[in-house]
C-alpha cells in the first residue's frame, strides 16, 4: 500500500489530538477513494482501541517512558494494522511507521519504533484491567458500572469497539437509535411541531412525515440551511424562542457530551471530563426551560440527548419533576445503535 493513507491517518490523529473530530478532518482532504477508505479505517481503529494500543507500546517495549505526540502516534498506527488487520503485510506496516517517524523529524526515535514494531505478534495477551480490555478511560468506565451495571456497562463499552452499522431513513445516514426519538412525541397531521436543536435536521425530515409542517431553530445558519421542509429561525446563544405557547410538540434533541456515540466519534471518550458534564447540564437545562414556556397546553415535549451521563438527563428533568411523562435510556449493547436517553414532558 501506498504511504499516502498512512501519512493522512497520521495528519488527522495528530489534528484530533489538538481538538479536531476525526470524521471533519477526514472529510476535509480529497484523496483517492481507495486509500481515504484505508485512512479512515486506521483513524478510526487507532481511537477506538487507544488503551489497548497504549498498554501495547509499553508491554512489546519493556518502557514506559513519555514519548512525543507523533512517536506515540506512529506506534498506535503500527501496532493497530498488526494486530487487527489482516490485508496489511506487517512489513509494510513497520517500514511506514518508520517513515511517518522520519517524516514528523523524529530521527533519534525511529530504531525504537522500529525494534517495537518488529517484536508486534498476534499473540494473547494479559491486559491489566477490563478498561484497558475494553479500551476506556477507568473514571468513566467505573461510572458506567455504578450507573448501569457491570454486565450493561462492559457490553456497551465492547460495542464502541466495533464499526457502527449503517442505518438509513431515505437517502440520509441516522443511526437506528435516533430514529427512535421521533416517535415519542406522538405527532400527527396539523399539530404544530417545534424542533429547538434541529441541525442537521434528520430529526425534522422524520417529524416531517407525520404530515406535520415543522419550525426548526438552531444556531446555525449554515446548517439551518441544509433542512429543505422546514420553516427555519436562526437563534444567537442565549437568546429566547420568539413565540407563543402555541406547539403541541416540541423536540428538544439538546447539545450533549456524546458519551452515547463512541462508536463514532471515539475521540471524545479520550478527552471528556466531569467538568463537561457541568457546562452542558447549564446549557441543557437553559434550552429546555424556553422550550417549555413555548409548549401549549395539553402538549407533549421530548428531551433527548445522546449522552448516557446523568447530570445531562435525569437530573436536568428533575427540575420539572412534575411534568415528566417518562424517561428511559436506550443502552447500546442491549438495545440497536448509539446510546440515548429520552423523557417525555407535559
Amino acid at each position: 500500500m501506498p504511504l499516502n493513507a498512512r501519512s493522512f491517518a497520521f495528519d488527522v490523529l495528530d489534528a484530533v489530538e489538538n481538538g479536531g473530530f476525526a470524521d471533519d478532518l477526514l472529510r476535509a482532504k480529497a484523496i483517492d477513494p481507495q486509500e481515504a477508505n484505508l485512512a479512515s479505517e486506521l483513524v478510526f481503529g487507532v481511537l477506538r482501541h487507544r488503551g489497548q494500543l497504549d498498554f501495547l507500546i509499553g508491554h512489546y517495549s519493556g518502557r514506559t517512558n513519555k514519548l512525543d505526540r507523533e512517536v506515540r502516534n506512529a506506534l498506535r498506527l503500527g501496532i493497530y494494522q498488526l494486530r487487527f488487520l489482516d490485508r496489511i503485510p506487517p512489513h509494510a506496516a513497520v517500514s511506514t511507521s518508520v517513515e511517518l517517524v522520519k517524516r514528523a523529524r523524529k530521527a533519534s526515535a525511529v530504531g525504537y519504533v522500529n525494534a517495537v514494531l518488529r517484536k508486534v505478534n498476534r499473540e494473547p495477551v494479559s491486559y491489566p484491567s477490563d478498561a484497558v480490555v475494553l479500551s476506556m478511560p477507568d473514571w468513566l468506565l467505573t461510572r458506567w458500572e455504578r450507573k448501569f451495571g457491570a454486565v450493561p456497562a462492559h457490553a456497551a463499552a465492547a460495542y464502541f469497539l466495533t464499526k457502527p452499522p449503517v442505518h438509513l431513513r431515505g437517502e440520509r445516514q441516522m443511526d437506528i437509535g435516533a430514529q427512535a426519538i421521533v416517535p415519542l412525541l406522538e405527532l400527527a397531521a396539523g399539530h404544530r411541531f417545534l424542533d429547538v436543536c434541529a441541525a442537521p435536521g434528520n430529526k425534522t425530515l422524520q417529524a416531517a412525515e407525520s404530515g406535520v409542517e415543522p419550525v426548526a431553530c438552531d444556531r446555525s445558519r449554515k446548517r439551518l440551511a441544509a433542512i429543505p421542509v422546514a420553516k427555519r429561525v436562526q437563534l444567537d446563544a442565549g437568546q429566547s424562542l420568539p413565540f407563543r405557547p402555541v406547539f403541541d410538540r416540541i423536540l428538544v434533541d439538546a447539545p450533549c457530551s456524546g458519551t452515547g456515540t463512541f462508536g463514532r466519534n471515539p475521540e471524545i471518550k479520550w478527552r471528556v471530563s466531569p467538568e463537561e458534564f457541568a457546562r452542558q447540564a447549564e446549557r441543557q437545562l437553559q434550552i429546555l426551560r424556553a422550550a417549555l414556556a413555548v409548549l401549549a397546553p395539553g402538549g407533549r415535549l421530548v428531551y433527548s440527548t445522546c449522552s448516557l451521563e446523568p447530570e445531562e438527563n435525569e437530573e436536568v428533568i428533575a427540575h420539572f419533576a412534575d411534568r415528566i411523562v417518562s424517561q428511559s435510556y436506550r443502552l447500546p449493547g442491549r438495545e440497536a445503535g448509539d446510546g440515548f436517553f429520552h423523557a417525555v414532558l407535559a
